[in-house]
Parts: C-alpha cells; structure tokens; sequence
C-alpha cells in the first residue's frame, strides 16, 4: 500500500438548506404563493404583473420551433428505419384516441353523478361571450386548424426534412452541425429557466388580482368537480396504464414537478412543452419517439381539455334543465371526440370548441358559456396539467412499446 499516494478530495455533503435554495421548484413554488398574495390584497397591482408571465411565455415559446425540429431530425435520421417512424406516428395517433375518449366520457360520468348544475343560475355572473359564439356557426376544418398551429407545421416540415436527410450524401457531417446547435438551444433553455419563477409569479398575480377568489363560490361545485375528475383520471387511469408497464405515477408526477408548477403559475401547458422534452429523453424515451410524441400530443391527446370540454356541456345542460337522450350524450362525445382536437394552440379555443358543440345538439342555450367566462381562468391550470400529465405518460407507453426505453433514470435534468 503507497502511503504517500495522494488521498481523494471528497466534496463537502450539501446541506437540506442549500438543497432547498438552490431548487428551482423551491422558487417556483415561492413565486406562485406570493403571486396568490398579491393578486387578492392588491388586485391592481396583480393585474399589472400580467407582463411578467406574458413575457416568459413568450421567451419558452422561442424555443418550441428549433427543439421540436431538431429533436425530430435528429431523432428520425438517427433510426435508420423509415417504416419505424411510421409505425410510432400510428400508435401515437390510436392511444390519443383512446385515452382522450375515456376522459370525454369519465367528464360525462361524474357530471352527471354530483351534478353541478343543478344551482340557481339568477346569482351567478354574466361574462361577455359573444366572441365565442360568433365563431359557433363556422364549421370545423382541418386546414384551418392546421395552418393555425404552429407546432403541427414545426412538426410535419421535421418529418420531412428528417427522412430526406436519410437520403443525403453528407448525412454524417450535417447531423454534426445540428447536434451542436441542438446543444447551443438547450443551454440556453437551461438559463431561460431560472426565469420560470417571474413567469409562475406574473401568471398568478394577474389571474388572482384580474377574476378574484370570490368568483368561485357560486361555481364552486364545478370547480371541485373537474379538479376531482382530473384527479380520478390520472390516478386511476394513466396510473393503470403505467402500473402495466411497471411505473408508479407518483415518480414520474415527483420527476416532472417542476413543469406542474410551472404550468400552474403561467396557466400555460406550452411553457413546459420544452423542458418536458428534455426530462423525457433524459428519463429513457428515445429522441425520436419523444419528438414525435409530444409535438402531436399537444394538437391530438388533450386529456384535460376533454373532460372539461365534456363536463361543461352536461353543466349547462343541468343549469337550464335539459334533458338529455342516452343517444344525445353518445353524440356529445361523437361531437367533441372531433372539434376537442381543435382546442389546442389558441387562446379561447375551447369555448369556441364548446360554442360549436352547443349548436350541433341545438338544446342548449349557446349563451350559457358566459357563465363559465368567470372561472375558466382559474380551470385552466386543471386542464393544462392534465393535458402536460398525459403528455408525459403517452410518450412513455409509446417508447415502452417500441422497446425504445432504457432504464428509469428520475435525474433532475436541468441542474448543473
């Protein structure tokens, strides 16, 4: 044994202090609290924090064209197998499908089991809704919907330039350039990030000190029952689905925690689209099914979206005392199976989604939305994490079918 070998430096252990300071959900968390704060003891000043999450949301919105592109490039060049990217794209498709009808109809179910519209309609407020049922009589269209979302462009001009980057001479030193810009885009996400305690502050000042905490308890019940039916769907059914392949949901809801209270201060499933991608490669999934996945999920499997879309009709019809058929409520969700695909994207989409649905049924007032202008705001966040949670988990069944997951790594992915 050499005595005078050098001995190893060991660094000094961290303490639960310095962990806690230096976590960045720590301060998001902080953020969202003083957000909450300020918006109820002053509202005027919480309205104008509005430009503190706008602009945050704006800055992660930079991000979302190049990581989607590249990660898609690079994720399908890097397989090697064209008929693979195919066959993600199909399963993708079919699991949105089905999981986004299972929420239509849980949304159904438990509205008509506590029915929250059995209330009195005279006391509650009356918001504007006449933007939203102007757009009733369109119908629906898939290139408008199309030429309206920008992440669905992003993501068909990646496929494109992917599998003809396959057929390229210089693939090889091509792929280099884009794996050193991909580099250069996710380092600067990493930085943008330690802004995501403004955003979550501005977000939730303006939302509280804009429609008040008082504008829930004449709806309160409708309120507790989509936060309880967002609950019952993604413990009892994404947790099924991934107790099947041998994940527990509270580890993967423990690993993206960061992005839920992002999501929850900005009201914005967009502002964690991004990070999302990175924790998921990171996490096991395989470049290509996560560039594939989640850019379509955000268009195609918006769980959160579904049952409230779906719970909100039933209210309404409940709240003006319309009964509805059995056959009626199978077209509810035959209705909404369809237009919910195109509440993703635009701001106000989904009361034009629910507005549409309203006249193809032609038995519930379309006017009834402007009684739930008052406290969307505040079923926003619900949905929003709902749709990041399913996100997350679909990606995961996706790669897991494919045999493209590697061993579960939960390691925090945007530390140093």
């Amino acid at each position: 044994m050499n005595i005078n070998a050098p001995k190893p430096i060991l660094k000094p252990k961290k303490g639960v202090f310095h962990t806690i300071i230096t976590n960045l959900t720590f301060w998001v968390l902080i953020a969202i609290i003083a957000g909450i704060l300020l918006g109820h003891f002053s509202p005027a000043n919480g309205v104008k924090m509005e430009i503190l999450g706008k602009k945050f949301v704006d800055i992660i919105k930079l991000f979302i064209g190049p990581i989607i592109f590249l990660t898609i490039v690079l994720g399908i060049s890097g397989m090697g197998n064209l008929k693979k990217v195919g066959r993600i794209g199909v399963k993708a498709l079919g699991y949105f499908e089905v999981v986004s009808t299972i929420a239509l109809a849980i949304g159904v179910g438990v509205a008509y089991f506590f029915q929250p519209g059995k209330i009195d309609k005279s006391g509650l407020a009356l918001g504007d809704a006449s933007q939203y049922t102007k757009g009733a009589a369109e119908h629906f269209s898939w290139l408008k919907f199309f030429l309206s979302n920008f992440t669905l462009q992003v993501l068909l001009a990646a496929i494109v330039c992917g599998i003809l980057l396959n057929f390229y001479k210089k693939r090889e030193q091509t792929i280099l350039v884009l794996e050193r810009f991909s580099k250069v885009v996710f380092t600067g996400l990493k930085y943008v990030m330690y802004l995501a305690p403004l955003g979550a502050f501005g977000g939730m000042a303006y939302t509280i000190g804009k429609f008040g905490l008082e504008t829930l308890i004449p709806l309160g019940k409708l309120m507790l029952c989509v936060y309880l039916t967002m609950a019952l769907f993604v413990f009892l059914i994404l947790g099924c689905i991934l107790r099947y392949y041998k994940i527990n949901i509270l580890s993967i809801l423990k690993y993206i925690k960061e992005e839920l209270l992002l999501v929850l201060g900005t009201s914005s499933s967009e502002a964690a689209l991004p990070s999302i991608m990175v924790k998921l490669e990171q996490m096991g999934c395989s470049k290509s099914v996560v560039g594939l996945v989640i850019p379509t999920g955000y268009s195609f499997n918006l769980d959160g979206t579904s049952i409230y879309l779906s719970m909100s009709v039933i209210f309404l019809a409940q709240l003006y005392d319309v009964h509805l058929s059995f056959f009626e409520i199978l077209s509810v969700i035959g209705i909404l199976m369809i237009t919910s695909k195109g509440a993703a994207g635009v701001t106000g989409s989904g009361f034009i989604v629910l507005a549409s649905t309203l006249t193809a049924i032609h038995k519930i007032p379309v006017e009834g939305l402007a009684f739930l202008l008052g406290v969307d705001k505040f079923m926003s966040e619900a949905r929003a994490i709902t749709n990041l949670i399913g996100n997350t988990v679909a990606t995961i069944i996706v790669s897991k079918t494919e045999h493209d997951f590697t061993e579960l790594n939960l390691v925090p992915v945007l530390e140093e």
